[in-house]
């Protein structure tokens, strides 16, 4: 089939899907713009992203009929965004129709534009292509677009003006009190987040349910005497992994759950949701040493490496939530073909264990979640836990087996740079703490990855596919990927990479920082202007990249002495502070970047050479907290910044610091474990 419009070049999966629309697509590009300009159309702006099953109900009802794609042609200069590629346009034209809706958007985004302005003046998500469920008609909405721009168009730009003073409104920092840095706001954030806690089934708020790694993280991190936060995240945690949002099988995390016991999700997985949740289920298992923390985070991590990590390194973006046109297809089960499938004993244990003797859950069918955990199946089978663990292993394997001979859903194979940050972090805490020196491989090999294609004449580029970077990078991928090159640094040193995240930080804070203000907008300087230049200070599903940005710097400058990038972290701060005064449950981000600014995490540099500086860190890890940061660095790696490099010892030695504070380097291994029990 001959392409007919002008997706057909572009390299995003999302893109390539409408490509043999009938619909006139123009990617955005200062050629569509001009176009609505001189041809005075309004700009129908779609967005959306691969996995995404109502932009596929969208594209099949409306984009892929002839008749709406003639009045979409007639009427308006369509252009359609990958969300993935473009999260700049998706930030600001999901704010503004927060604005103009009045309610929180999703995808597809549908936004109609002034061809002038860019300012938008309608806008919406889902529209069906007749009336349904309190949605217009999609034909008849883009009649009635198209008459009120005709008709109304004095109207339209006051709104817009409107519209623009909002937004700038929304992105404006508070500068009346920032002396009020202290833990009274990280403490009020917690018990925000607390009172929204569902203390029956884990997770904040009603359904649908989203995994919110950040909360978790920030109430994992509580102390022992905060137990009530601990225990929340954990309860969370172990819902979650027991739930139909975790892929039974296969390992991995579906987007969200569409109900409150998370039984049944949105089948799309996302890269961003598992490198965070990874490194959280590890964390779990260090603090509790249950089973099911363990077996969660090695699921995910094998199906990282086998599913979604490119040959060359990085990792792909996400899984389609269809196959064969239907939602879930893949991943649910008729009774009949797993008591086929298995054993009598094997179907005995896995029907009790995952509901399959229970009334179906999914249109008829089954979505495996824990109905009934191992102890009990074992005590209502009478049999040894041994025993029941071999036959629900065997029992998964096989099922697991089988599903893969299915038709598999759709894999977007983007690989962009900030999502990759989140999962090289991941894998590479996780690897730490679960001793697992495969899954750090990964996270280096991914680094490698981003480093040979996404970084071009000194710049970071935000996205590739095959094999080709594009799109200058935003504040989320240098952030990002700052933190995750000093978590990979913890488990395995390499000095040109912290050259590279010295460097990412300098050109972070050159072209991105508010140097009136302080914090960071989204875009760069240099980047394509938009209507307005956005700044988030919330985390949505990904984290904030302010708070990220903090964090992160603070982290680089203690290790390397660098009080520009502690500046620079405290500005960020300050900047943030009436938001936080505001709203601070909305930011874990940020309230986990004040935490290490008002209280720094230890951090031990351990040089000497090897095999002692193996068994140092050994020894050191297995004493160590939560919050400790460890460096260890071969006595002959001399390519270091001074601060370190000033660090040498006649025999391994190690350094312990808080902050600026560091005490003299312990010299026997008595001392060091002396010294780490104290903190």
């Amino acid at each position: 089939m001959e392409p007919k419009n002008r997706l057909a070049s572009a390299l995003s999966p999302y893109l390539q899907q409408h490509a043999h629309n009938p619909v006139d697509w123009w990617p955005w590009c200062p050629e569509a713009l001009q176009a609505a300009r001189e041809q005075d159309r309004p700009i129908l702006l779609s967005i959306g992203y691969s996995a995404c099953h109502w932009c596929h109900v969208m594209a099949h009802e409306s984009f892929e009929d002839e008749q709406t794609a003639s009045l979409m042609n007639e009427l308006f200069v369509n252009i359609k965004v990958d969300r993935e590629e473009r999260p700049d346009l998706d930030k600001l034209y999901q704010h503004a129709h927060q604005l103009l809706a009045g309610r929180s958007g999703g995808w597809p985004l549908t936004v109609f534009l002034d061809p002038h302005t860019q300012v938008p003046f309608y806008s919406g998500t889902y529209f069906p292509p007749r009336p349904r469920s309190g949605l217009p008609g999609f034909p008849c909405l883009l009649k009635n677009i198209a008459t009120a721009w005709q008709q109304q168009r004095q109207a339209i730009e006051a709104q817009g003006s409107q519209v623009i003073e909002a937004l700038n409104r929304q992105s404006q920092v508070e500068t009346d009190d920032r002396s009020s840095l202290d833990d009274t706001l990280v403490d009020r954030g917690v018990s925000l987040l607390l009172d929204q806690f569902d203390g029956r089934h884990g997770g904040f708020g009603s359904a649908p349910k989203f995994p919110h790694p950040q909360n978790l993280r920030l109430l994992l991190t509580r102390n022992a005497d905060q137990s009530q936060a601990r225990q929340a995240a954990l309860f969370t945690l172990s819902r979650m992994i027991g739930g139909g949002v975790f892929d039974q099988l296969g390992g991995g995390f579906y987007r969200y759950a569409v109900d409150d016991a998370w039984m049944i999700p949105h089948f799309e997985k996302m890269l961003y949701d598992n490198g965070p949740l990874l490194q959280l289920c590890a964390r779990a298992w260090r603090l509790t040493g249950k089973p099911a923390f363990r077996h969660a985070a090695e699921t995910t991590a094998q199906w990282l490496m086998t599913e979604m990590q490119h040959p060359d390194g990085g990792y792909f973006s996400s899984l389609d939530a269809d196959s064969e046109g239907e939602e879930g297809k893949y991943y649910v089960w008729s009774r009949r073909e797993v008591r086929e499938l298995l054993s009598k004993d094997q179907y005995q244990a896995f029907s009790l264990h995952y509901g399959i003797d229970r009334p179906a859950n999914f249109e008829g069918r089954w979505h495996l979640h824990v109905e009934r955990d191992p102890e009990d199946v074992a005590r209502q089978l009478q049999t040894g836990q041994d025993t029941l663990d071999d036959l629900l292993d065997s029992a998964r394997n096989l099922l697991l087996s089988r599903r893969q001979q299915r038709t598999a859903p759709g894999r977007d194979e983007k690989i962009l740079t900030a999502w990759n940050a989140l999962t090289i972090e991941g894998m590479a805490a996780a690897g730490m703490l679960l001793n697992r020196p495969d899954w750090v491989d990964s996270a280096e090999s991914a680094l490698s990855h981003l480093q040979k294609k996404l970084w071009h004449n000194g710049r970071l580029l935000a996205a590739c596919k095959d094999g080709q970077g594009y799109q200058a990078a935003y504040l989320d991928d240098h952030a990002f990927l700052i933190q995750a090159i000093l978590t990979l640094l913890q488990a395995r040193w390499n000095s040109p990479s912290l050259q590279w995240a010295m460097t990412l930080a300098d050109q972070m804070i050159a072209h991105f920082e508010d140097k009136q203000q302080g914090g960071f907008y989204f875009t760069a300087d240099d980047q394509e202007p938009l209507i307005q230049r956005p700044r988030g200070l919330m985390d949505e599903a990904i984290p904030s990249g302010n708070g990220i940005a903090a964090l992160a710097l603070q982290h680089l400058g203690h290790l390397t002495g660098r009080q520009d990038y502690l500046d620079a972290a405290e500005r960020t701060l300050e900047a943030a502070t009436g938001h936080l005064q505001q709203i601070p449950h909305a930011s874990p981000s940020l309230l986990l970047a004040l935490e290490e600014y008002l209280s720094p995490a230890a951090m031990l540099v351990i040089r000497g050479p090897e095999p002692e500086l193996s068994e140092w860190c050994d020894r050191a890890l297995a004493c160590a907290g939560p919050r400790l940061m460890l460096y260890a660095i071969d006595a002959e790696d001399h390519h270091l910044p001074p601060i370190l490099e000033a660090r040498q010892h006649k025999n391994t030695a190690a350094w312990l610091c808080r902050g600026t504070e560091c005490l003299p380097p312990a010299e026997t291994l008595d001392r060091l474990e002396s010294l780490l029990r104290q903190i």
